[in-house]
């Protein structure tokens, strides 16, 4: 796959690795929820991307939306249970989630779902990660991003003032609680010139 990505003058490294988890810095929301975000966690962050980016199957998808079908605006892959992870460091990064939420989740993250944002036409629409077990119970969802920078952006289900997060070249965020009923994500689309992005959601089981 053809990308361009500029590369993050802050992180010129070849090498790929994982920082600790001591920094990560927890923001409380309304009505249970909370994001807890460490920027730069990755280290060799572009050269992950580029990895990803040619090495994984990506696939594009057609959704049902009202009355027609259309393109859903980003490349797609995911990773089930057991399936082996298309790079050593996102095992690598799974486990560390795993043992570092292990008290407060009470068990392991086990999908990586993957998305490409080609461009800043690229984008995924206001959602909650609701099907399946995510619609009932509190759980956590962690999202690692490689790539040029974009925004993630967070509101309230019933209404109130969003938050918004910018994640590139590394960086982590953590949706946790009660953040996936009561809270909504979205990345918007960007009318600034945007780079390629990736960015690797970690998910326990029945959590989509």
């Amino acid at each position: 796959m053809t990308t361009h990505l500029q590369g993050s003058l802050f992180d010129q490294s070849d090498r790929v690795r994982l920082g600790p988890l001591d920094g990560i810095r927890r923001t409380a929301l309304a009505a249970g929820a909370w994001i807890d975000v460490l920027p730069g966690w990755l280290t060799g962050a572009d050269t992950l991307f580029e990895r990803l980016a040619h090495e994984v199957p990506w696939r594009a998808e057609r959704r049902a939306m009202y009355d027609q079908v259309v393109d859903v605006p980003r490349l797609l892959a995911f990773y089930r249970r057991g399936e082996a992870l298309p790079d050593p460091v996102l095992a690598e990064a799974r486990d560390a989630l795993s043992a570092h939420y292990a008290g407060e989740l009470r068990e392991p993250f086990t999908t990586a779902g993957l998305c490409l944002y080609r461009d800043g036409r690229d984008s995924v629409a206001w959602h909650g990660d609701r099907i399946g077990r995510g619609a009932r119970e509190d759980t956590m969802v962690a999202i690692l991003s490689v790539g040029a920078p974009r925004d993630l952006l967070l509101r309230p289900v019933r209404g109130g003032d969003s938050v918004r997060r910018p994640l590139g070249h590394g960086d982590l965020i953590v949706m946790g609680g009660s953040c996936q009923r009561t809270w909504e994500h979205c990345v918007p689309k960007s009318t600034r010139a945007a780079g390629p992005r990736i960015s690797v959601q970690f998910r326990p089981e029945g959590v989509r």
